[in-house]
């Protein structure tokens, strides 16, 4: 009989883990982390690293709801490029990145990122602002040598 009613709560157990573990469902835990963007440098490096280097965790976060990114004769807005660095999570760029401030208060920023490539330059133009507590990218323009 003690052996039947440890079986049940063992089953019971781990039924409710199970359970637990899917109503989290696959990688949610890194679709909600938190990243630190109190600081302009710390959401301008954020996004160079989102943008270079397959960083996909609080991608969401960094972009803010009015985001728009012209490249070229295309636009883009928040949905899409937020779908796009999450497929290209884990891809990282072959450049040389350069960043430079060009303008900067306490509630915006504009930077110059430069990806160097092997054969091309591309160049792009950021717009941060301060939303709340934390720094949001709000535009970026790309251009392309």
């Amino acid at each position: 009989m003690k052996t039947l009613v440890k079986t049940f709560a063992a089953t019971a157990l781990i039924a409710v883990s199970t359970f637990a573990m899917a109503a989290e469902g696959p990688g949610s835990k890194a679709a909600k982390a938190n990243v630190n963007l109190s600081t302009a440098d710390f959401a301008l490096d954020h996004y160079v690293a989102v943008t270079t280097a397959g960083e996909s965790a609080g991608v969401e976060q960094l972009f803010a709801e009015d985001f728009s990114q012209k490249a070229n004769e295309a636009a883009n807005g928040r949905s899409a490029v937020v779908k796009f660095f999450k497929k290209q999570k884990g891809e990282k760029l072959d450049c040389k990145v350069a960043t430079d401030i060009i303008e900067e208060s306490a509630d915006y920023m504009v930077a110059k990122v430069t990806l160097k490539f092997e054969n091309f330059t591309k160049t792009d133009l950021v717009t941060l602002e301060r939303v709340g507590n934390d720094w949001k990218v709000s535009k970026s323009i790309n251009s392309y040598k």
